[in-house]
């Protein structure tokens, strides 16, 4: 019984893997070049978590200037006299 839910367990942490490293264009198996990065004293997790946290972020947006509304302007005249 425990070896069936082990089984299960593994299969879907092994398809969510597959799915994730497909998703970021990661490899599974890392080449012998590679060079291995230096393990941050703050984060934990591990290699799983890492690969996460790749796929979820987002580039940064441009800062866009927006125009005061006549309502906003009119608000900020009443303020200033």
């Amino acid at each position: 019984m425990a070896d069936l839910i082990k089984e299960l367990v593994s299969g879907v942490v092994d398809s969510a893997l597959k799915e994730i490293l497909k998703k970021t264009g990661a490899r599974r198996t890392a080449t012998k070049r590679t060079r291995r990065r230096t393990r941050k004293a703050s984060s934990g997790g591990g290699l799983l978590a890492e690969i996460i946290q790749a796929a979820v972020r987002k580039p940064a947006k441009k800062q866009v200037s927006r125009r005061r509304t006549a309502a906003a302007r009119s608000k900020l005249r009443r303020r200033s006299s």
